[in-house]
């Protein structure tokens, strides 16, 4: 007799799947003095759906008894239960009847990275509003900002996010592209050579630097990331690093300098543009997003920039890192300008380059080693 056919095994990855969770958020008369007030450009209610809604596998229920306004707009994965009569008896009642591991989140809590969906800061007043903003922007400051973004940049970039564009119906791409727009406008006046434009333009360059930052600040308060504005902050600033060697090298021609200048401008944007392409192919083959920092590189030891940018015990690949952040090299190549020493841009250029190139060209010519340095 033929034994029946067996089922084919559960695979590890399926049965390690955790069931589906929901999440309840109050939005009752009993967070109504805080749940309405806006931080960092969101309602505290709206704030806590939309990070909520962020989470894989968590369904969100908001439970209205009608006190306040809801958000005029919420995700697609958000539902609306109005509590009728008692909203107490009601809650409990909808708490009942929903599958799966439930958890009671109050309409008026401001979670930072990490806290837990029933953790973070009561908003309730003025003064608990400002505090829970003013936590929400020091959670920004990533371990792996060098020091010119964390002591400088981020300071302004901080106060411009804060108390003007997320009181705008801008978004973090726009934010991009007008930045951009800036720093393009440096790269030309800096081609145009002179003393005084080669300053201008350099300043405009910093101003662009300081705003980069700015749509990504917007984008994680207003939980608006998107893959999208990863790879069009890569492309802008790789382009912006391009235009900005070769304007100064076409201005420094102009300004009466040695064509040698102007030349070795110019093999700097050619060993950028090389390890541009090699970046972007590992992006895609990684499949790290849209983020250079996340490149795993061979030269490295399968070490990314980010893990690099930590460690505090830097070695010569650190410092040349170091060297080749943009907000460091656009601040010191403005310091130059100023100094009327432009020429020495070119050689710093030309040492970040030559390092980039050279990570670049051990990417795609090693082929023994793997590039995660976690694999087994």
């Amino acid at each position: 007799m033929t034994a029946p056919a067996q089922p084919p095994p559960i695979p590890p990855a399926a049965r390690a799947v955790p069931p589906a969770q929901t999440a309840i958020v109050r939005a009752t008369v009993a967070e109504a003095a805080g749940a309405g007030l806006v931080v960092a450009g969101l309602t505290v209610l709206e704030r806590s759906v939309r990070q909520l809604g962020r989470q894989p596998g968590m369904r969100v229920l908001v439970a209205s008894d009608g006190t306040f306004p809801l958000p005029p707009t919420l995700p697609t994965t958000v539902e609306i239960r109005r509590l009728e009569g008692d909203a107490e008896g009601a809650l409990e009642n909808l708490r009942a009847e929903t599958a799966g591991a439930v958890t009671l989140v109050a309409g008026n809590m401001v979670r930072l990275r990490g806290d837990p969906p029933t953790g973070g800061l009561r908003v309730t007043d003025e003064v608990s509003r400002l505090a829970a903003e003013d936590a929400i922007f020091a959670d920004l400051l990533r371990g792996d900002l060098g020091f010119v973004a964390r002591h400088l940049n981020k300071k302004i970039s901080f106060r411009i996010t804060r108390h003007l564009l997320c009181r705008l119906p801008i978004t973090p791409n726009q934010v991009t592209l007008g930045a951009a727009a800036l720093g393009l406008l440096g790269c030309l006046l800096l081609a145009c050579g002179g003393y005084a434009l080669m300053v201008i333009g350099m300043a405009l360059a910093q101003l662009q630097s300081i705003l980069d930052g700015c749509d990504g600040e917007l984008a994680r308060v207003r939980f608006q990331q998107s893959h999208i504005g990863e790879w069009l902050d890569t492309l802008v600033d790789d382009f912006m690093n391009v235009a900005l060697i070769s304007g100064i090298a076409i201005g420094l021609r102009r300004s009466g300098y040695s064509l040698v200048w102007t030349v070795g401008g110019f093999l700097a944007v050619g060993m950028y543009l090389f390890y541009n392409v090699v970046s972007y192919r590992e992006l895609i083959r990684q499949g790290v997003g849209g983020e250079l920092i996340n490149i795993r590189w061979k030269a490295a030891k399968g070490r990314d920039m980010k893990s690099m940018a930590s460690n505090r015990s830097a070695g010569l690949g650190e410092r040349l890192l170091a060297l080749g952040r943009r907000d460091t090299f656009v601040l010191g190549w403005l310091i130059l300008a100023i100094l009327h020493a432009m020429p020495v841009t070119i050689v710093w250029a030309l040492i970040v380059a030559g390092f980039s190139f050279w990570a670049a060209l051990v990417q795609i010519t090693t082929t023994d080693t793997t590039t995660d340095p976690t694999a087994n």
